[in-house]
């Protein structure tokens, strides 16, 4: 995974409460093994007619939204538990996801992926979506380390697994954690005295 430690970018907001994961990435693209080409489906069927022809006015069709922050309603990621949902939103070049509330699996989902779920009341979610709504160049800064979000004059602290931290902020999976302690974890076995 890439490191994720601090994000400035702009936004793409889907003010939609309840977007579950079928919304995110219809089950029928769910066949590949690879984590590869799901962005390319991500909001399917929102974003394309079923002749295949781009949905006008669906915000990924609109190239005056872009950045690596998406901005969404409350309750993200409900439904089932796919985890092709943060495939398609990684493979799309999403590297936040700000919302007032995520389905549990989701949240799971997306930190073992290299997507920050970012957390913040409704009242900050709809600061942040006025201040797209009135300058869409408006600069989002993520910053994992210090666990800050800053948008024009808004800074607001977030919470965060300080395990799934350490793994962002260094672009870990499990495996790679365990690697990078491996030298305390033999110097702990070398040190247990087993008898029988």
């Amino acid at each position: 995974m890439e490191k994720l430690n601090k994000i400035v970018s702009t936004a793409v907001p889907i003010p939609i409460e309840d977007i579950d994961t079928d919304q995110i990435i219809p089950a029928r693209f769910l066949k590949a093994v690879s984590k590869d080409g799901f962005g390319k489906n991500l909001f399917r069927d929102w974003r394309y007619h079923q002749d295949e022809r781009p949905v006008k006015d669906f915000i990924l069709n609109n190239d005056t939204y872009q950045g690596q922050i998406l901005v969404a309603g409350k309750n993200f990621g409900c439904g089932s538990s796919r985890e092709h949902a943060a495939w398609a939103l990684a493979d799309y070049g999403f590297k936040v996801v700000i919302s007032s509330f995520f389905a549990d699996i989701f949240r799971g989902n997306a930190l073992n992926n290299g997507i920050l779920p970012l957390q913040v009341s409704q009242d900050v979610l709809d600061q942040i979506f006025s201040l797209i709504e009135s300058d869409h160049q408006t600069l989002l800064e993520v910053n994992v380390a210090e666990q800050t979000l800053t948008a024009g004059n808004l800074k607001v602290s977030f919470e965060i697994d300080p395990y799934k931290k350490v793994c962002l902020i260094n672009g870990y999976d499990d495996i790679d954690f365990l690697l990078s302690i491996k030298d305390d974890i033999e110097t702990y076995e070398k040190s247990r005295v087993f008898t029988l």
